[in-house]
């Protein structure tokens, strides 16, 4: 019987430590794939060496995505889709220090967390440094 409540208890414990605040289960943003590798060495992606210095990467995710260093080694990366509107509403998010903003709202979300006060946060993507190379990627 003790091995039967371990399992459960593993189990419950397993399944709760899942990666949800990633997707974030937005109806207005779809789940596209998301798989790039951006150089900080090419002068499009140089702003990525510095801290609090956010790129927009079109023609990636639903309108492009934002990239931002963080801190030494740690990167965020959102979709530049307003996510509290519709896809067809609204063009890309525009860049306005750390913050992201919404063209339809003009709602501000910060590009650290990626909250705005809304009902849904900005779509995030996973993002990883090595050496000069970020990889953004879900």
């Amino acid at each position: 019987m003790k091995k039967i409540w371990f399992f459960i208890a593993f189990t419950a414990v397993l399944f709760s430590c899942s990666d949800n605040n990633r997707s974030n289960n937005n109806p207005y943003i779809p789940n596209y794939a998301v798989n790039v590798y951006l150089d900080n060495n090419l002068p499009t992606y140089n702003n990525l060496k510095y801290v609090s210095n956010p790129v927009y990467v079109a023609n990636y995710g639903a309108k492009g995505i934002i990239v931002m260093k963080t801190g030494e080694g740690t990167y965020t990366a959102f979709d530049a889709a307003c996510p509290n509107q519709a896809l067809t509403s609204c063009s890309a998010m525009t860049i306005s220090g750390i913050y992201a903003v919404c063209s339809c709202d003009k709602a501000q979300y910060n590009l650290f967390t990626g909250l705005g006060g809304k009902e849904y946060p900005m779509k995030q993507y996973r993002a990883e440094g090595s050496g000069t190379v970020i990889h953004v990627y879900n």
